[in-house]
């Protein structure tokens, strides 16, 4: 089964976690945390969502058995996270020539 997720945060997906449309469905793009009753939970931007995740570098650490420290964390973020459907929009508006590998 291929690992989904979040399209917002990169967090991993379970249904667990998943958002929630307006009419109260699971959405399967967005974690709760970043998605609920159809609006995204914080108004920000690519960087400020870096800044916010990379909070939680200690606790991605242990889960994936890496060391990284908090600026290497940020600059896979910041390769990562144009990838993602929340950002991607933004990403084709100012970089237009940017392609998804």
């Amino acid at each position: 089964m291929e690992m989904k997720f979040c399209q917002s945060c990169g967090m991993p997906l379970t249904n667990e976690v998943l958002g929630t449309n307006a009419d109260g469905t699971p959405n399967e793009d967005y974690c709760i945390y970043c998605y609920k009753d159809g609006k995204f939970t914080q108004d920000m931007t690519m960087e400020q969502m870096i800044d916010h995740c990379a909070q939680f570098t200690d606790e991605i650490n242990k889960n994936s058995g890496q060391n990284l420290t908090v600026e290497q964390m940020k600059e896979q973020m910041r390769q990562f996270f144009p990838h993602l459907k929340r950002w991607n929009v933004i990403s084709k508006f100012y970089f237009p020539n940017f392609r998804q590998c």
